[in-house]
């Protein structure tokens, strides 16, 4: 008896730290192991971001350029670009289709751009509609175009509305 009552009273009062530092010790060694080894392995990789590609000027693409990075483009491209960030350089030139949550142009782009965010720096120089939920255009930009506001321009139909109109309204219709 005295031996629980003493146990009991120094445990919680002056052995609580000493007990408390033990039982976590025990207890989180095993699930430090199993989790620990995976989640901050998993973690930490997509929690680092990667660097953004870099397709450097001297670059011709032919082709669509399709990632769920950031990329920055400082040569040309011919074919359409998504991804979650997009730059283009100064001396860059895409020819095609531009989809990203955000759109830098410093450079030029011909075709058609949808972005959560546009921006347009004072050196762009677009050629076709911006589709986008917020734009910014600075002063000195050169655009020819359109400018359409969405809520989710990249959800948005992106060339489908003239097919979707064309081909399968005129046969519902007829029937």
């Amino acid at each position: 008896m005295f031996s629980k009552s003493k146990i009991n009273d120094p445990g919680p009062k002056t052995d609580a730290p000493a007990d408390t530092g033990k039982a976590p010790e025990v207890n989180q060694p095993k699930p430090s192991s199993d989790f620990s080894s995976s989640s901050p392995s998993s973690s930490s990789t997509p929690k680092s971001k990667p660097p953004a590609s870099v397709l450097s000027a001297d670059l011709n693409i032919s082709g669509n350029i399709k990632t769920t990075g950031d990329i920055n483009i400082e040569g040309n491209v011919e074919g359409d670009i998504r991804a979650h960030l997009l730059t283009v350089g100064e001396g860059a030139t895409v020819k095609g289709e531009c989809i990203a949550d955000d759109v830098v142009v410093n450079g030029r782009v011909v075709g058609k751009v949808r972005g959560l965010k546009v921006r347009l720096t004072a050196t762009a120089r677009v050629e076709g509609d911006i589709i986008h939920k917020t734009i910014a255009i600075e002063s000195g930009a050169h655009f020819e175009g359109s400018v359409q506001r969405q809520e989710d321009p990249l959800s948005g139909n992106k060339g489908g509305t003239s097919s979707g109109s064309a081909a399968p309204k005129p046969a519902p219709a007829s029937t």
